[in-house]
């Protein structure tokens, strides 16, 4: 084995050499794939996690005399994701990139205890930069100062049950003396190399105050060993009732109950009053109801209180989410500035989560959010600062995926919406207008004023619909708004088509356009999600346009009128700006694209359907120029003022619903 390549490390109590008398061990395999071992080198992973699976698989046997040791493999980079044996190139590249300080505080006990020791030695002696920082490292003080504010500190514990109290995750319990003890470590150990020291008991010793020898009272094998070999279980609870807690006392010498338990909160007293003086600043990051801890590679048995409490049905899967989190698992999350962020904003934000109504269905849709996000830096940082994001952003995934979806792909959209004016601008039709055209003012061709009309339209449709989703506009602003914006672009874009398409086939002289719209563009009461029903008419002579390359005036306008939909609707790498719907022109799908007002007349007045007759009650024109769109509207006027058969009018609108309701699915 020393020879094999593969490595493995001992951590937590195993490697400090203080474990209990039921402990686990905490142990990582990493192998040097340029050791000349395997026939095949690339099947290393795959070969060594084989060999790891059935060490553990011998140690964890249970046979009639019992088993070895339980074994626990979650200490390596990301356990959610990796394979038991890792490369030592992929783990360093791991905690150069994505390592946490909580990893970097496992890392402190660490040793080769088994396997190639060389490969092993040689690893820590690469790791050693990574967990020793030479100089003060700031946004590592920050984060250690989060990870202590995610428990709910409490200085006076000299009231606590001794009954049922966790001695090790509990008030004053090893994790505080733990921590206590470590982040001096990962703080000044870099310069200090005498705090290099793998036993806890050791390093507290180093401290030039009396707190080392203070809170290495709870530390002392005797009673941390005791409550375990009562019932030789792993436990780090007290029992609950005084007469076990007696049987405890006396095993640690003290048989007096009254003695033991005054002693005992002394000790808790003393260690949560060091704990909590270490790193004051800042509010804390657990909530009213308890701690919110999501480090290391144990649940915490608080923190699943406190999200049962919070309204999380599942809350083994609820940290199992955060943590994947905070491994940097996600694009949005690898970079230490956005788990920084992540850290400072999760208890407001499973806050958030949780007040929404399901709370677990939240998380897994923040989780997928997250997934799809490309960086979260910006994002992160925004949702701290502002608590209406945060909601809005919860509702946008509940009832509005498009708009989440929006978020993913435009972060800065939120921008728009902690603008002071904010409110006031997104109920004005004249605000929306001028930015719409200050924007695509910019344009530097016809391609980016097509991407550019995409920008500004996905953007501007999330800031109504999110106005409307808060409360800030109402469900008729909204729509107006919507309209005003797709009645700006469809203009903007169609003079920039017509000026396009005139380089190449120049214009048909004395010809005048209008664009007519029908459905809820015409009447106002658009959505974020409407398409744009629409026609192109024309009015012009029947001869050929002036350009390089010449069209009859029926192909002019047709092709015209598709580079218009084009230039709606082709994807880009903006998207699609809307969906352009035309089978309302005269003869539906099978008509022109484009159609004279001679045309249009002569079948309204002769051979349109009662519902085309409709559709037409509210259409208007909303693009045009010169006498065409007073024409367009007149005909229209002469249109509806037809006599009509009223019988007729009631038999084919009774066919209409009857042949609609057939068309909806029965559930």
């Amino acid at each position: 084995a020393k020879n094999s390549g593969l490595a493995l490390f001992a951590l937590g109590k195993h490697g400090g050499r203080e474990l209990n008398y039921s402990s686990d061990i905490d142990i990582v395999a990493f192998f040097d794939p340029q050791k000349p071992v395997l026939v095949d080198p690339s099947e290393g992973t795959k070969i060594y996690s084989r060999m790891v699976q059935k060490l553990v698989g011998l140690m964890e046997d249970h046979q009639a005399h019992g088993y070895v040791f339980r074994t626990d493999l979650r200490l390596r980079p990301d356990p959610g994701s990796t394979p038991v044996a890792l490369s030592v190139d992929a783990a360093l590249a791991y905690y150069e990139v994505r390592g946490q300080n909580w990893e970097r505080a496992a890392w402190i006990k660490a040793r080769p205890c088994a396997g190639d020791k060389q490969v092993g030695e040689a690893f820590i002696k690469e790791l050693a930069p990574y967990v020793w920082r030479k100089h003060l490292d700031f946004a590592t003080i920050a984060d250690i100062q989060a990870m202590k504010r995610q428990i709910n500190v409490s200085k006076k514990v000299g009231d606590i049950r001794v009954e049922g109290h966790n001695v090790k995750l509990g008030r004053g319990g090893i994790r505080e003396i733990e921590f206590f003890a470590q982040t001096q470590q990962l703080i000044a150990g870099g310069r200090d190399k005498a705090l290099r020291v793998r036993p806890t008991s050791q390093a507290l010793d180093h401290r030039e105050d009396s707190a080392g020898a203070d809170t290495n009272l709870l530390v002392s094998p005797r009673r941390r060993n005791r409550l375990q070999m009562l019932r030789d279980e792993q436990t780090h609870i007290m029992p609950d009732t005084p007469e076990a807690v007696a049987v405890i006392g006396r095993l640690t010498g003290q048989p007096d109950l009254q003695e033991f338990e005054k002693s005992y909160r002394a000790a808790l007293e003393r260690v949560a009053r060091y704990y909590s003086e270490l790193f004051t600043e800042g509010e804390s990051l657990g909530t009213v109801e308890g701690n919110l801890v999501f480090t290391g590679s144990d649940d915490d048995p608080d923190t699943l209180e406190t999200l049962t409490s919070m309204g999380f049905g599942d809350a083994h899967k609820a940290i199992e989410t955060v943590r994947k989190w905070h491994y940097g698992s996600y694009a949005a999350t690898r970079s230490a500035a956005a788990r920084a962020h992540l850290t400072e904003l999760l208890p407001a934000l499973l806050t958030t989560l949780a007040s929404a109504g399901n709370a677990d269905l939240g998380l897994a849709r923040m989780d997928d959010f997250l997934s799809r996000l490309p960086g979260g830096v910006q994002l992160f940082a925004l949702l701290r600062a502002h608590a209406q994001l945060r909601s809005l952003l919860v509702q946008f995934m509940a009832s509005a995926p498009r708009m989440a979806e929006a978020v993913i792909h435009r972060t800065h959209v939120m921008d728009g919406l902690i603008d002071p004016a904010f409110a006031d601008d997104v109920t004005r039709s004249d605000v929306l207008v001028g930015k719409v055209d200050a924007f695509l003012a910019d344009a530097r061709s016809y391609e980016d004023l097509i991407d550019r009309a995409r920008i500004i339209g996905q953007e501007q449709k999330f800031l109504v619909a999110a106005g409307l989703l808060s409360g800030t506009v109402s469900a008729t602003v909204a729509g107006e708004q919507f309209t005003a914006l797709a009645e700006t672009l469809l203009n903007r874009l169609f003079a920039s088509v017509q000026d396009e398409f005139a380089r190449r086939h120049g214009r048909i002289p004395h010809a005048s356009m209008a664009l007519l719209a029908f459905g809820k563009m015409a009447s106002r009461e658009m959505t974020v999600t409407s398409d744009l029903d629409f026609i192109l008419l024309y009015d012009a002579p029947d001869t050929e346009s002036d350009g390089e390359r010449p069209l009859a005036t029926t192909h002019y306008f047709a092709r015209l009128t598709q580079r218009l939909v084009a230039a709606l609707a082709a994807p880009t790498a903006e998207g699609v700006l809307y969906e352009a719907d035309m089978r309302l022109r005269p003869s539906g799908n099978a008509g022109p694209l484009a159609t004279s007002i001679k045309s249009f007349s002569s079948y309204q007045r002769g051979e349109a359907w009662t519902w085309e007759h409709l559709a037409l009650t509210r259409a208007r024109v909303v693009a045009g120029a010169g006498d065409l769109p007073g024409v367009v509207e007149r005909e229209i006027a002469e249109v509806m003022a037809l006599p009509r058969d009223p019988a007729k009018i009631i038999d084919d609108v009774v066919s209409m619903r009857e042949l609609m309701a057939k068309s909806i699915p029965r559930l």
